[in-house]
């Protein structure tokens, strides 16, 4: 079963990454790639920037513009200024509208990709060990725990493997990144992030002597 262990540890792997970059940040990265591709949304990306540089541009011309001193160029560029506007007012509501569903569409095939792939390699492999531990190792209500849901007694499900792979990643990340924060001296997560690691009696800033 090398495999299938393989399997689940890399999938775990790849849950954890996609957690801790964001799902927000995926999907932001995503359809910044999909807008550099030759495609119908990308041109209309593209012009819906340059309808709101023209709606900017011709609103402050406007402003620039006394309304009763040059009346007649002030309505002129209020009469382009709205239709510019009412255009570009559309175009990003149809450019918004397919950014939510191209994002519904993103998160479907993530969630197949990772929950749905690791609830579908349980319920197939529910049966099957991952691999045995030695006989009377453990106490009998350990090897069921070992075993759940449906596993062989005295083998490891993949339930188990799964959650055992999660948190061994998790730990892992954790005590790297806790290792970077000492090296470097700041903290790179969490609320007090970018804020410098204060370390009492290490012989460094902040360490109090008494005489």
């Amino acid at each position: 079963m090398p495999s299938v262990l393989l399997f689940v540890f890399l999938l775990q792997l790849f849950i954890h990454l996609l957690n801790t970059v964001g799902k927000q940040s995926v999907n932001d990265l995503l359809w910044l790639l999909f807008t550099k591709l030759p495609t119908p949304q990308s041109k209309a990306a593209a012009d819906l920037s340059t309808l709101r540089n023209e709606v900017v541009r011709l609103n402050r011309e406007m402003k620039a513009t006394s309304a009763q001193d040059d009346f007649a160029k002030w309505a002129r560029l209020r009469r382009q200024h709205d239709k510019a506007k009412d255009k570009y007012d559309n175009e990003a509501r149809n450019h918004q509208s397919f950014r939510t569903n191209f994002d519904r569409a993103i998160t479907a095939a993530r969630w197949l990709g990772t929950q749905g792939l690791q609830f579908g390699a349980n319920a197939w492999y529910s049966k099957q060990p991952m691999f045995w531990i030695p006989q009377g190792w453990v106490p009998y209500h350990i090897e069921w725990v070992l075993s759940f849901p449906r596993a062989p007694l005295g083998s490891i499900s993949i339930n188990v493997w799964a959650i055992a792979c999660a948190s061994v990643i998790k730990m892992i990340v954790e005590g790297v990144m806790a290792l970077w924060t000492l090296r470097t001296g700041v903290v790179k997560e969490g609320p007090r992030r970018g804020e410098r690691v204060q370390m009492e009696g290490m012989g460094g800033v902040g360490v109090k002597k008494e005489l």
